[in-house]
């Protein structure tokens, strides 16, 4: 039997793929908007009375679902257990109310061995297969890449169902399976979930400026999504023959590329090609990506390995934090004991452009947040609140920005480190700062 042939043999509904699950497996959905449609989702949910022990894995929550809502969770306890790997807005009802296990982790080796070594069903959004019978799996290759390669090679993965979208991107990389790796078919034309690019305020310009002052040409550099990377853009304005490796291709990349700002020319590996394990955006970027030779995009494994990242000269990453402690402790994922987020990638970028040679990572985050009484609260801490998640511990943290400037804390002492870091903090919360770095760091 060819491939067509194959193909056509394993196309089903929704509701006939989600009756593959059996009581007692794991079920792992592609990352972000590369998970099925909320059809899925909503056709296994619909099983929940007939299903015993099934435990659901996702990350980066883009769809509508019942699965997000703490008390349709309550209502399934014992039948179905949600087990986020990573979480954004839609979720965060859910962490409030604790009706989750989390499966955090950073997003390199352990992430692509610990997804495979999980799934016993896997599901994805895929393009339509090729002449050669291979679908691409478009805006995200990330754990999904290891969980069809791997998982079939140690004999846990048992299904893996697609989503054939024919809408969907095709991005070059390592980024393909054949016919025959999958086990069922559902065609969906169905459009792509789109981002929005992010409106940066004043103080988030003001935290792009310092940051751009930290990238010489030539620099390879890494950034996310959000108001501050994408205040950054514009800032860049003027650099020349830039690189890219990222986990996920930045906002702005369009428009650095056609800018000439973006060239990745000088980059020791993938030269001309900006490479990255996934993708959010607006319909401009996915237009920009697709079966377009200069983006490619490539598991976690690889573009996430520490050694790789170090091994490219001048490597700057910059992620966001939500607080950091005056030890230089970053914390991106929770504020006390209330889960907010997950580590993603950005411990590998800060461990890898640690280790570039005149390389260096960034962390940015604005000095203070307003709280509901109109009171400031200040993101730089003596020390973090009982049960913070430390994403970045202190032995790695290096350039850390604000609005107020920039505190470089690689090889300072303890209190050269708080010093720098209260310089950096809003000013009204200085003296109580250093009134607290007293009463911690000297006798």
């Amino acid at each position: 039997m060819g491939w067509r042939e194959e193909y056509q043999s394993k196309l089903t509904t929704f509701e006939e793929a989600a009756k593959l699950v059996r009581s007692g497996d794991v079920v792992t959905m592609g990352f972000g908007p590369a998970a099925p449609s909320s059809e899925f989702y909503e056709a296994l949910m619909d099983r929940w009375e007939e299903l015993q022990d099934v435990r659901i894995v996702d990350a980066l929550q883009v769809r509508k679902t019942r699965l997000y809502d703490p008390e349709f969770l309550e209502k399934v306890d014992g039948h179905i257990t949600y087990s986020p790997g990573f979480g954004g807005g839609a979720v965060r009802p859910v962490y409030r109310a604790k009706r989750f296990d989390f499966f955090g982790g950073c997003a390199t080796n352990s992430n692509a061995e610990r997804y495979s070594n999980l799934a016993d069903v896997f599901v994805q959004m895929v393009t339509p297969p090729n002449d050669h019978g291979f679908v691409n799996m478009g805006i995200s290759s990330f754990y999904g890449m290891a969980i069809a390669r791997r998982g079939r090679e140690i004999g846990k993965l048992r299904i893996m169902i697609a989503e054939v979208n024919d809408k969907l991107p095709m991005v070059y990389g390592d980024n393909w399976v054949h016919v025959s790796q999958i086990d069922a078919f559902i065609e969906n034309s169905a459009p792509v979930v789109t981002f929005a690019r992010a409106v940066p305020g004043e103080t988030e310009k003001m935290i792009a400026g310092y940051v751009s002052d930290l990238i010489d040409d030539r620099c390879t550099i890494q950034m996310g999504f959000g108001s501050i990377p994408e205040a950054i853009i514009p800032m860049l304005e003027g650099k020349k023959d830039l690189g890219v490796v990222t986990e996920m291709f930045p906002s702005g990349l369009p428009d650095l590329v056609a800018k000439g700002i973006v060239t990745n020319k000088y980059k020791p590996f993938h030269k001309g090609v900006t490479i990255a394990s996934f993708c959010l955006g607006d319909q401009a970027m996915y237009d920009f990506i697709d079966r377009n030779p200069q983006t490619e995009l490539y598991p976690i494994e690889y573009t996430n390995n520490p050694a790789f990242i170090g091994a490219h000269p001048n490597m700057r990453s910059i992620n966001m934090a939500i607080m950091v402690d005056l030890n230089g402790q970053i914390c991106s994922e929770s504020i006390g004991h209330r889960l907010v987020s997950g580590p993603g990638g950005q411990p590998d970028f800060q461990v890898g452009a640690f280790l570039s040679e005149g390389g260096f990572p960034i962390t940015v985050l604005t000095a203070a947040r307003k709280q509901k009484d109109g009171s400031l609260s200040s993101s730089i801490l003596p020390t973090l609140p009982p049960g913070t998640v430390v994403t970045v511990p202190r032995t790695f943290a290096h350039k850390i920005v604000t609005e107020y400037g920039v505190a470089d804390l690689r090889d300072k002492s303890s209190r050269q480190r708080a010093e720098a870091l209260i310089n950096i903090a809003h000013p009204d919360l200085r003296e109580e700062l250093r009134a607290q770095a007293r009463k911690l760091l000297y006798p």
